[in-house]
């Protein structure tokens, strides 16, 4: 028998995250960052209206997987083809500073070398939305650092989930060369399955749109292909929410993606995003911030922003961007967001990091997130031309 409070818990946290959410977008941020703050004033962290649920924590994993799910069908091919050299050698030499860098700070602090290298792979990654939404304010978003930008940033998420997926397909205790080896070989065999079907499903809806138009039947057929990936990853061994991401791939060039991309938004932000935002709020305690936690929190608050801002930049410097552009890119790539919430969340689920780290992950996606748009305004800054003399 169903526990009839989940719907009250429900309704607060619909009514609390929206709130939230039109108040930090008068502020220029992601409704998310309102989301997650809902549900840390709602859980035990402060308010205590709210305790960790189960049922909660099994919607917010039907979230996570819709929410990986729509950014694959947001991948925009011909932006990734126009920069596609310079976007993958920017991302890479980002992630991989980042790795190293938080690596070292993790491992410095007594966490053992796994955990340390599963906290490098959280901040790995970094956030589209703050980024696009700073750029088009300014009207930059079509310029050659905001192309470059945006590829990079799709890198990043397809990097990031393939390292996750080769991480949850090994046991942290065991990896060897052969552990390696049997995850390389899953992971092969998934993704000539992810491509045959995929292929298949991108004609199937090419001609269904062609015969019947967007109809809502094509969006339960997609949601239903989109968690039998997801199913498939797993069992493959990898991460539920790579099939996730690689379904809605494959439907990202069909001619129904708009039609899709409207009913699944919908779906997503009205309810699943809300709730997968505000659990990780409601798990999030502060009470383990000791002084050591405090002083780590920081070291990764410095380590996360300069490893973007000089791998990032470096790899522009390489594609022949300026040194201001080389900037700029640099300091676009700093905000971390989504896809770090998601990867710490497998990762304490799956018992790879301790939930006592959770509160500094969330200080550090919180940091540069706020810290982001004003770097970016800084980068971007128009030089004063000198006075003429005599004016």
């Amino acid at each position: 028998m169903i526990d009839k409070s989940i719907f009250l818990i429900i309704a607060l946290i619909l009514l609390s995250t929206k709130a939230l959410a039109i108040f930090v977008r008068y502020m220029h941020l992601p409704q998310v960052i309102g989301a997650l703050v809902a549900g840390v004033l709602l859980g035990p962290s402060v308010f205590h209206v709210i305790e960790p649920n189960e049922t909660i924590s099994v919607v917010a994993e039907f979230g996570v997987i819709l929410l990986l799910f729509s950014a694959g069908m947001e991948t925009d091919y011909r932006q990734f083809r126009s920069s596609l050299k310079s976007s993958l050698v920017i991302s890479a030499l980002g992630i991989a500073m980042s790795l190293v860098g938080v690596f070292a700070v993790a491992f410095w602090f007594g966490n053992p070398s796994f955990e340390s290298f599963f906290i490098g792979v959280i901040f790995a990654s970094m956030s589209t939305s703050i980024t696009v939404e700073v750029l088009q304010e300014m009207g930059k978003l079509k310029s050659k650092v905001g192309t470059a930008l945006l590829g990079a940033a799709l890198f990043d998420d397809i990097f990031v989930i393939v390292i996750l997926a080769i991480i949850m397909g090994m046991e942290s205790s065991a990896i060897s060369f052969m552990s390696i080896l049997v995850v390389l070989l899953k992971m092969a065999a998934f993704f000539a399955f992810a491509v045959a079907s995929g292929l298949g499903v991108n004609r199937l809806f090419n001609y269904m749109y062609g015969k019947f138009g967007g109809q809502r039947r094509q969006t339960v057929f997609a949601i239903a292909y989109c968690f039998l990936m997801a199913y498939a990853a797993e069992m493959f061994g990898l991460a539920d929410i790579t099939g996730a991401y690689i379904a809605g791939i494959a439907f990202c060039s069909t001619r129904c993606v708009e039609f899709l991309e409207t009913r699944i938004h919908g779906l997503l932000y009205m309810f699943f995003t809300p709730i997968f935002f505000a659990n990780i709020g409601i798990h999030t305690s502060f009470s383990g911030m000791t002084g050591n936690m405090i002083l780590f929190t920081v070291f990764l608050v410095v380590v996360a922003i300069f490893a973007k801002v000089i791998g990032c930049g470096l790899g522009s410097r390489l594609f022949g961007f300026s040194t201001r552009e080389s900037l700029q890119v640099g300091t676009g790539m700093v905000a971390r967001g989504e896809v770090s919430f998601i990867v710490a969340y497998k990762g304490i689920a799956a018992g790879y990091i301790g939930a006592q780290l959770f509160p500094s992950i969330v200080v550090v996606v919180l940091v540069t997130v706020l810290i982001s748009p004003l770097l970016l305004n800084i980068a971007f800054a128009e030089k004063k031309s000198p006075a003429v003399e005599g004016e």
